[in-house]
């Protein structure tokens, strides 16, 4: 009964959280429904939106395309307090040290999330985007974009690399809880540049060009991510250390 309760009381908790969670997205998706106009009306004024027509292909596309919008803004605002969340739920298993360290990483993975977006609406979209026109062109096909499908291709493209801007802060996380160290992730590299090199050149058009603009930034973000390890990992010897050199006499 007694290794029971714990466990009861981390659902309950974890329940608690993801309630939270929810709310904080159902307020979010309320605000982003609010200015989903306003910021549709501002992506058709800009390139490479604002040389093509839109045209809606059912009654159900203007709302879809509402609904898109809504959801990125809500997760935009979610992110923070899901982050914080996570946090809250892993941290009493953390040293106090380790508790006051990881709580910086929010802040850190809301700024290199939007990193993600910016780097994936203004360099690798625009290259899809004019590559697919490109192809269409070479072949006599009249364009006819459709606003939903239009945002849709452009979300499939900016989001999965948002995603993917967060690996620094994974993995400096999950040193934290020493999951991972710099000497396994110096072992996975050959299979980390591989994985993000086909997730690059899945997200991004079937040229070589594209693929390695996109990937380059992404293997760099791995070895950074090494770099951030490796300083962690160091600081954990340090600290288990000086807790030898403390206690260890005492036993």
């Amino acid at each position: 009964m007694d290794k029971e309760q714990p466990l009861v009381e981390h659902l309950a908790e974890l329940r608690k959280r993801i309630f939270w969670v929810l709310g904080v997205l159902i307020i979010g998706l309320v605000i982003g429904l609010i200015f989903a106009k306003n910021v549709i009306l501002f992506l058709k004024s800009v390139p490479p939106a604002d040389k093509i027509a839109w045209h809606v292909f059912s009654p159900w596309d203007a709302l879809r395309l509402y609904m898109n919008f809504g959801f990125v803004v809500a997760l935009l605002i979610t992110l923070p307090v899901i982050l914080y969340h996570i946090w809250a739920f892993v941290s009493p298993g953390l040293r106090e040290s380790e508790q006051k360290a990881s709580i910086l990483y929010i802040p850190g993975a809301v700024v290199l999330f939007l990193a993600g977006l910016a780097f994936g609406y203004f360099v690798v979209f625009p290259m899809a985007f004019y590559f697919t026109t490109a192809i269409s062109r070479s072949m006599g096909i009249t364009e006819l974009y459709g606003a939903a499908q239009y945002f849709s291709f452009m979300f499939n493209i900016i989001l999965p690399l948002s995603v993917l801007f967060e690996l620094p802060i994974v993995v400096m996380f999950l040193t934290k809880l020493r999951i991972l160290n710099p000497k396994r992730l110096a072992k996975m590299r050959r299979y980390a540049y591989m994985i993000l090199v086909i997730l690059s050149t899945i997200i991004t058009p079937p040229d070589a060009i594209s693929a390695i603009l996109v990937a380059l930034p992404m293997i760099v973000l791995y070895e950074f991510s090494v770099l951030l390890s490796g300083f962690i990992y160091r600081k954990q010897l340090v600290q288990d250390a000086a807790w030898e050199a403390e206690y260890g006499e005492q036993k």
